[in-house]
């Protein structure tokens, strides 16, 4: 087995803990990095420093952001009584494409897995649950992903929220089971808004 020189080594070793990428593909990245101009490199550790000083999250939604309120918590353009719950931050990106929604968002970071150790406790819902009972919203659209876990967490989110007697819809079926909402196209996720029903 080859050796690398100790900060290669390093490298390889944390480039391995990102998501989807394994020994080979760590390998090439490091070497790709190694080759690239002293700039290259400094700009990418400089964006990797910056990410983790710059940005938190949403005081209102919990997206990901550098300033707070949000870019859609802020916009007064936006229905501030339209709120769209979804997984994770990278959802948004894809109901924005559909350029069909102008209401607000709501991320939970998750979705509830009993098997992954995830209840209610572990994800964002708690703000949701104080915007809503603070006269906040009109409607709560669940778009969780069409998956067993999107499924029970908008069950869930449905159940706690009726007692405030805020509307609650659920996205269409548009999207496919086992699928995920990041990876839809523009038409799917319109017509998923467009279909949504009242739970």
């Amino acid at each position: 087995m080859s050796k690398f020189a100790e900060p290669m080594a390093r490298l390889i070793d944390e480039l391995k803990k990102l998501p989807g990428v394994g020994s080979k593909s760590a390998q090439r990245l490091a070497f790709h990095i190694l080759r690239s101009p002293e700039e290259d490199a400094g700009s990418l550790a400089d964006a990797i420093r910056d990410v983790k000083a710059r940005l938190r999250l949403c005081s209102v939604c919990n997206n990901i952001t550098d300033v707070d309120p949000c870019v859609y918590c802020s916009n007064p353009e936006r229905n501030q009584r339209t709120i769209c719950v979804v997984e994770e931050p990278t959802n948004i990106s894809a109901i924005e494409k559909s350029r069909n929604f102008n209401g607000v968002y709501h991320i939970l970071h998750g979705a509830l897995s009993p098997i992954h150790g995830i209840g209610p406790e572990q994800l964002r819902i708690s703000n949701l649950l104080v915007r809503v009972e603070n006269g906040a919203a009109d409607e709560v659209i669940l778009a969780t992903n069409p998956t067993v876990e999107g499924e029970a967490t908008a069950a869930y989110v449905a159940r706690i929220l009726k007692p405030s007697g805020v509307k609650v819809t659920r996205i269409a079926t548009g999207l496919p089971v086992g699928g995920d909402i990041e990876y839809a196209d523009e038409v799917t996720i319109q017509k998923a808004l467009e279909g949504r029903h009242e739970l």
